[in-house]
């Protein structure tokens, strides 16, 4: 037994090593959006400052690992083989909920789920502890540290409301202070501006960033919170003083500054304070294994008390914990998916949007335009007018052969979203109040995108949208992290070694698939996000062998449902029914990748070439149609064979048979020819086209013939000529696929020759 608990204790620090990955891949948002979305520098050094930060915070956990020992549960209550239950399925959660978040680029928050998750699996053992004893549920309140759960998870979601409206707020003055040209007032303004916020980030660093270091005394740390208004004063003069010196002698914008100051003190704070989410658990599991081996007692028999006491953390563990989480803010994808997603809900510009609209974000849009129309009334013109200058953003000139890729907001956004989520932290941990760097750094920054315009008419429903599904995977955190980890401490608990071993190869199984999802989606963003950026000027000749590639394909695909539809309702075959879908869906997904691309392309092609820029709008058009016409053909397939109905006759069968092969055929002649660039082949397929369709009407005529002798039925008959009808819409869209490009060609010909005529 001594070697399973063992076991244990070795799985808690691999999976610590583990958490520490995936928890900051979630949490490097908090640290890096300011940064990166301001481009204050190149990325290579935002990461040096955020590693400098994570190093120097590392070191200063050292009393922060309270709440895994005795923070949610009372550990009296519990013996050392309970206690390891609750630790283990804890971290096999927190593994893998925080991966599947990182996968589809939400963040979330570490210590919700930390907490929920001790809280889920404590309660799950206490409840089989009561139940084995055969007494009462009441008896839970003993065994929960329900006064520290209620004011965490108290603290941390109003802290959601206060840190949204405080951030738009204060950005909406800052933009009225400076306006998009804020160049033009830093003379005057900058030094104090820069001084007030390296003022805050002082303060935080003090009260939030070295409160747990073990070199800070209690004396300090109490002479730090009576001396807060004198400390605040004097660091706004020094400061003031220092930036306004560098402002005037070595000409730096000292904008940048701050957002750099400010990435290390959040990337400090994160270390210092959240620690404790990833390897809090694993080291009070390895001090409970020291404690129970040193005592000779029974793993059943040995009351866990001892976590109740105050432990310093070994520095060796704080500093190789630091180097882990280095290594991962570099070399994760995670993260930077993370990143991607709070930056592109807050940039100034338009581009594709990740979210759908919803009611939900659609009313509290319309709704809040109303309320701003109202205010604006009581409010006088000129006042409007002056504030409307401010609010007026740069243009940015787009030089052609470079690469398009501005930042997502400016300097003045970024200090801002820096200095009020520190300011917030700071002073909520001064009144002893928990809550999530997550949501307090997402709400601000969403708070100042708000103030700032980023959310136009033409984006706004989709941006709240986006904060409205980031605030719902919050609420699902608490409740995935409750529920599964008091699951995993039930198995643990009730099944021993074999519940570990299936709980573990569970987790290896679910981050292999997520890894292997999110590279795929990496890639597809990037080939995306590497097109947007691109500037230079396409050539006609470009657009027709882009767009035939794609129509290529997608005749292809076409060519998959129309044969597993037809096959899959002669047969009555779910399998190929199912594998038709899924050609579906991927002919859905490459018909939107173009949808993307269009307003990009069309800005690009060349001037003075209308044909071109109309071929990429009518070629979108066009796959819709063709698209909408076997999506029918399949629904009408699927919801025969689904619904059991009688199948079609052996002479029906043969003769929508012929027909298939006949279609496949006729698309896979037009592919060739957009793929050869053989225009001029269109009179062939044009004559292709009319013999289907008379073979059309001779299909149609039969089964009109065999209604009128009641050979076929409402059911037969509704089923035959839809399909008949769709195919035949099908085989029109993709004639003038040829037409169109046959088109595009010959003004491509004729422009080439009217300027060799020039010349």
């Amino acid at each position: 037994m001594p070697d399973l608990y063992l076991i244990i204790v070795i799985l808690l620090f691999v999976l610590a090593i583990s958490d520490l990955i995936v928890g900051v891949s979630n949490d490097a948002v908090n640290f890096l959006n300011s940064a990166i979305g301001s481009k204050v520098a190149p990325r290579n050094v935002i990461m040096i400052v955020a590693s400098l930060g994570i190093f120097v915070g590392a070191t200063f956990s050292s009393g922060m690992m309270e709440v895994a020992r005795k923070g949610i549960f009372n550990p009296e209550f519990f013996v050392f083989a309970e206690v390891m239950a609750i630790f283990l399925a804890v971290m096999l959660t927190d593994i893998i909920l925080l991966d599947l978040f990182n996968t589809f680029g939400m963040p979330t928050s570490t210590t919700v789920s930390i907490v929920f998750e001790l809280l889920g699996a404590a309660v799950a053992v206490s409840l089989l502890k009561i139940a084995a004893a055969g007494g009462s549920f009441s008896e839970l309140g003993a065994y929960i540290n329900s006064s520290s759960a209620l004011a965490i998870i108290s603290g941390i979601f109003i802290s959601v409301g206060i840190a949204f409206v405080v951030g738009a707020l204060l950005q909406y003055l800052s933009r009225l202070l400076f306006t998009f040209q804020y160049e033009r007032r830093m003379d005057w303004i900058g030094s104090l501006w820069a001084g007030l916020a390296f003022t805050f980030l002082t303060y935080f660093l003090l009260i939030k960033g070295i409160k747990g270091a073990s070199f800070v005394s209690e004396t300090f740390v109490d002479w730090v919170k009576a001396n807060t208004i004198l400390l605040i004063i004097i660091s706004f003069v020094f400061w003031s003083v220092v930036m306004q010196g560098i402002l005037m002698i070595f000409k730096i914008n000292i904008l940048r500054m701050v957002v750099l100051f400010g990435t290390f003190s959040l990337a400090m704070a994160f270390a210092g304070n959240d620690l404790v989410n990833f390897i809090g658990v694993p080291i009070a599991g390895f001090e409970s294994f020291n404690a129970w081996s040193a005592s000779g007692a029974g793993a059943e028999d040995f009351n866990m008390a001892v976590l109740g006491q105050p432990v310093r953390t070994k520095t060796l563990l704080l500093l190789l914990a630091g180097v882990v989480m280095i290594l991962t803010l570099w070399f994760s994808k995670k993260a930077q998916s993370v990143t991607e997603t709070e930056v592109n809900l807050g940039r100034q510009d338009e581009g594709s949007e990740r979210f759908p609209p919803n009611a939900l974000s659609r009313g509290i849009v319309r709704y809040t335009r109303q309320v701003s129309v109202g205010v604006q009334r009581l409010l006088p013109n000129s006042w409007l007018e002056k504030a409307e200058e401010s609010f007026q953003p740069v243009q940015e000139e787009v030089k052609k052969g470079v690469e398009y890729d501005p930042a997502a907001f400016d300097l003045v956004r970024a200090s801002v979203n820096l200095t009020v989520a520190s300011m917030l932290i700071a002073f909520a941990t001064s009144l002893k109040l928990p809550l999530s760097t997550t949501y307090v750094s997402f709400m601000v920054a969403m708070g100042t995108s708000l103030s700032d315009r980023a959310w136009g008419r033409d984006s706004a429903v989709y941006r709240v949208a986006g904060v409205l599904n980031v605030i719902a995977g919050w609420f699902l955190t608490a409740f995935i992290a409750f529920s599964v980890s008091a699951l995993f401490a039930w198995a643990i608990y009730s099944f021993g070694a074999w519940a570990i071993g299936g709980l573990g190869a569970l987790a290896v199984f679910l981050i292999s698939r997520t890894f292997l999802l999110h590279q795929r989606r990496s890639k597809e963003k990037a080939e995306e996000e590497s097109y947007e950026r691109q500037s230079h000027a396409i050539p006609a000749v470009q657009v027709l062998k882009d767009t035939s590639s794609g129509i290529k394909e997608t005749l292809s695909g076409i060519q998959t449902v129309l044969h597993d539809s037809l096959f899959g309702l002669l047969q009555e075959d779910q399998l190929l029914l199912e594998r038709a879908e899924q050609a579906i869906h991927q002919l859905e997904k490459d018909n939107k990748k173009l949808k993307k691309r269009l307003f990009s392309a069309i800005r690009r092609i060349e001037e003075d070439n209308a044909e071109a820029s109309r071929a990429y709008l009518l070629v979108y058009d066009l796959e819709q149609d063709i698209l909408q016409s076997v999506q029918l053909i399949f629904d009408s397939c699927r919801e025969h064979v689904e619904n059991v109905h009688k199948p079609l006759d052996d002479e029906q069968g043969e003769l929508l048979y012929s027909m298939q092969v006949e279609v496949s055929d006729y698309l896979q002649n037009i592919a060739d020819v957009l793929g050869n660039g053989t225009y001029h082949g269109i009179d062939a397929i044009l004559e292709e086209k009319r013999n289907l369709f008379l073979q059309l009407e001779r299909l149609i005529n039969h089964q009109v013939e065999g209604v009128k002798e009641r050979k076929y039925g409402r059911r037969n008959s509704m089923l035959y000529f839809s399909l008949l009808l769709e195919i035949k819409d099908l085989i029109a869209v993709a004639a003038r696929f040829v037409k169109l490009y046959s088109r595009v060609q010959q003004s491509v010909a004729e422009e080439e020759m009217s300027l060799m005529v020039g010349k």
